[in-house]
């Protein structure tokens, strides 16, 4: 796992090149504390930064090919590297190091963009080739690993593994993206092309690209596919167990020690028990946000070292800062708070954890892809109307949805509905009034008149609620997820608090072969009136409890309304609100009436509250006291 930073193409001189290069290293040193290197030439300057994981002795970039044509920085982790290699030497390519970088860089020389096609893992990657004068460079198929890119005035291409680092380029304009606010505030992150640095953007998943005199060319290599397989019921519970299996193993292929997280939910617990790594840790709260004693008893059960630790209010409200600082982009999850601790905790004792992240989007897992009541009646009629044909259930739908309210009416509806109409992401569990956090109404009436824009929440999904409108009502919302939440928050969040730590973070169910399995479900088999992810429950049942397979989906809560219901924390959050700078955003007293609403108990507008200062802290981050991260 590393960090890697470079530019193609403007005018300066290669000392300016090193020198500038060699400030963006040092920025991200978390990415990589054991090594750094950099190669700098009339066209391109790249760098990189190195946490060792395979190949300790001999892992260290750029490294080249034989006639030293090519060259390779590298970030992240090539799985089946081995199998890779084992064919490139077949084909006659002589290995220097038996490191996974190495097969990218003679995979590349061999079959070219098709590369991409032979590997499973989680990457970004440069290939500078020498004498063609071209540059190439992918992401992974999920987003597992960040990648932005920018343009600078006089024409250099520059990108990286964090967006910090272009503040050490001389050339950078510092903006704010001011587009990007009130999306963030509806969705708690921020859901655009565009980061929150205006002309700073993210390369989007499954891409690649080739730079050459000056020119950018974006090409897409993968996308998740949802042909349906014919597989029975049965089969498919033994398919998703063996390539679970099969995933965990590749990802535990590492020269220094591994462990896994381990919250009481099942998919950390179906990771864990499939890895049995020799420690495992866990966080929590208080005893009322605390999963510690349940994990710990599937610890004991498989025979692990269990490692806790207990986060304060005071513990999270001083880190917050540099959390958002590692994010690049503000975050409004809270869960990034758990795991901030979580990775402090771990990389005490290994180099790299896996977990579980990807399962939901995968098999199905959120409540908000139908399981909308817990009344079994509902369920049943709800599942007849479903076998209606595609029109008559859309027609039906929008009756319900005009009608008057009565139990059920939501699951109904959703049930029935075209996903296009009504689905907003994991943001919130939708209802009819509020179906996120703040409306694009509300959200325009709390933000200053140069913020307000037209952007809708839905407006975000259009496109690629366009590319899939063909298939199954379920499958949709899992790729409007797996392409907005998982893409924009989760693996956000899972990459960059993991590196703030020099930690790496695996995910084992972000595997192409998982999900070539998991899309070719039907939906049947995986959300039902049983249960979310079904069949994926009945595979961990072939290692895990009855108990735990059932287990529903918590990950590790945050006391966020405790904390603002405190005196000491409402006002800490309330001293931010009143600053100056906020009027700048905000309608200052209409995000302070929320705050003192929430503290007296009056409403429960925590995410509100929290997205805001999330965003305020994350400003003052990066506009205000960027230097004392740098």
């Amino acid at each position: 796992m590393c960090g890697i930073i470079g530019f193609a193409g403007g005018a300066l001189n290669l000392e300016d090149k090193q020198t500038i290069l060699d400030k963006q290293v040092e920025v991200i040193k978390h990415r990589g504390p054991n090594d750094k290197g950099s190669f700098v030439d009339d066209d391109v300057a790249l760098g990189f930064r190195r946490l060792s994981i395979i190949d300790l002795t001999n892992g260290k970039q750029p490294i080249y090919n034989a006639d030293n044509s090519k060259l390779i920085v590298f970030n992240g982790e090539i799985y089946n590297y081995q199998e890779v290699r084992d064919e490139l030497e077949g084909l006659g390519y002589v290995f220097k190091t038996h490191t996974d970088t190495e097969s990218l860089l003679h995979g590349y020389e061999a079959w070219g963009p098709d590369v991409l096609k032979k590997v499973r893992g989680m990457f970004t990657f440069f290939i500078w080739d020498t004498v063609k004068k071209e540059l190439f460079g992918a992401r992974d198929f999920f987003g597992i690993k960040p990648l932005y890119y920018t343009y600078l005035d006089d024409g250099t291409f520059m990108f990286s593994s964090e967006l910090k680092t272009f503040m050490k380029h001389p050339k950078f304009k510092k903006r704010l993206n001011k587009e990007a606010l009130k999306p963030y505030l509806m969705n708690q992150y921020n859901d655009l092309d565009e980061t929150f640095f205006k002309g700073v953007f993210k390369f989007p998943a499954g891409h690649y690209f080739i730079w050459k005199d000056g020119k950018v060319d974006v090409e897409q290599y993968w996308d998740a596919d949802y042909t349906q397989n014919n597989l029975s019921f049965e089969d498919t519970v033994k398919e998703i167990n063996k390539s679970v299996e099969e995933s965990v193993k590749y990802h535990n292929i590492a020269d220094v020690p591994v462990g896994s997280f381990l919250s009481e939910g099942v998919d950390s617990s179906y990771v864990t028990s499939i890895l049995k790594p020799q420690k495992v840790f866990s966080v929590g709260f208080d005893e009322a946000y605390n999963e510690a004693g349940r994990a710990k008893e599937l610890s004991d059960k498989l025979g692990l070292e269990f490692k806790q630790t207990t986060v304060t209010a005071e513990e999270a409200f001083d880190k917050f800062p540099l959390m958002q600082y590692h994010m690049d982009d503000p975050d409004g999850n809270p869960s990034l708070i758990p795991l901030w601790f979580l990775c402090e905790l771990a990389a005490k004792d290994v180099t790299v954890v896996l977990s579980g992240e990807g399962a939901d989007e995968m098999f199905a897992g959120y409540v908000n892809y139908g399981m909308h009541t817990h009344n079994e009646v509902i369920k049943v009629f709800a599942s007849g109307l479903k076998k209606l044909p595609r029109n008559t259930r859309y027609h039906l739908a929008r009756r319900i949805k005009k009608g008057s309210n009565f139990r059920g009416k939501v699951h109904l509806y959703t049930t029935l509905a075209k996903p296009s109409e009504y689905y907003v992401g994991q943001s919130v569990i939708y209802n009819f009034e509020q179906p996120t956090i703040f409306t694009a109404k509300q959200a325009n009436g709390l933000v200053t008149e140069k913020y307000r824009n037209t952007l809708d929440i839905k407006g975000n999904y259009t496109h690629d609620f366009k590319k899939v409108a063909n298939i199954d009502e379920v499958k949709q919302m899992q790729y409007i997820d797996l392409h907005h939440f998982m893409y924009n928050d989760i693996l956000q969040k899972a990459d960059k608090i993991s590196m703030a730590h020099s930690l790496e973070l695996r995910v084992p169910f972000l595997d192409v072969k998982v999900a070539k399995l998991a899309n070719s479900i039907p939906t049947k088999y995986l959300l039902n009136n049983k249960d979310t992810k079904y069949a994926f429950r009945k595979a961990s049942e072939m290692h895990l409890p009855k108990s735990w397979a059932d287990r529903p989906k918590l990950g590790f809560p945050v006391p966020i309304k405790q904390w603002l219901a405190e005196d000491k924390y409402y006002q800490k959050v309330r001293d931010l609100f009143t600053q100056d700078f906020v009027q700048e955003f905000f309608e200052q007293d209409k995000i302070l009436n929320i705050l003192d609403k929430t503290h007296s108990g009056e409403l429960n507008g925590r995410r509100e509250v929290w997205v805001i200062y999330t965003f305020l802290i994350w400003y003052q981050d990066y506009f205000i006291n960027l230097d004392q991260f740098q």
